[in-house]
């Protein structure tokens, strides 16, 4: 597709990285760069001991994303990232594709925040599940028997704060495609999917 950008934005829990499979799966290739990623890596690497350190932690994730999105986007590659993006990301990410001439489409997806919460519950408790998401001190190699006794989970009332003070919900860059999941069952990813070729397919023919 060449020098595209898709960014998948919005809430927590909407399906971020599914899309994202999908899109690669039926669109690709495209390099894919997370953010969350990045910071469960660098949390296994350096650990962190209290909620200062592990701000510190996220700041070199940080850094070594967008100089990541750097790196591909001088190679003129075709690229997705997921993540519940506000405007902290928004002048990063405009330089960086207004640098490097890469277009841009933003895919919102957005849902019932009660849903989403038990979602986010779910997920949370996941085994699956990096721990370094719901404790407030971690090195590699950390486990916990029971995660309901987690120091970090999220409560209700974060949740919603978080969902409704950061932005998720307006965070825009180029193109806007916005996409209720609140159902995944309704969901059409099929005409999703053909959206998104079809705008990729105009932009490419756009001086």
């Amino acid at each position: 597709m060449g020098k595209v950008l898709i960014l998948l934005a919005g809430y927590p829990g909407t399906g971020k990285t599914y899309l994202s499979g999908l899109i690669n799966e039926k669109l690709g290739p495209f390099d894919v760069i997370s953010p969350d990623e990045l910071k469960e890596h660098y949390f296994d690497v350096f650990g962190y001991r209290n909620a200062e350190e592990k701000q510190t932690v996220e700041t070199k994730a940080w850094e070594k994303y967008y100089e990541q999105m750097e790196e591909r986007m001088s190679a003129g590659t075709s690229l997705i990232s997921d993540y519940p993006f506000s405007s902290k990301q928004l002048p990063y990410l405009k330089k960086l594709t207004e640098t490097y001439g890469y277009k841009v489409l933003t895919i919102r997806l957005t849902a019932d925040l009660d849903i989403l919460f038990e979602r986010q519950k779910e997920r949370d408790l996941d085994e699956s599940r990096h721990l370094s998401h719901i404790v407030t001190s971690y090195q590699k190699g950390d486990q916990l028997k029971d995660r309901h006794t987690a120091d970090h989970l999220l409560t209700y009332e974060e949740f919603v704060r978080r969902c409704t003070t950061r932005g998720y919900e307006t965070f825009k860059l180029g193109r806007l495609f916005e996409v209720d999941v609140t159902d995944f069952s309704r969901v059409n990813y099929f005409n999703l999917i053909e959206a998104i070729r079809l705008w990729a397919e105009y932009m490419m023919n756009v001086k």
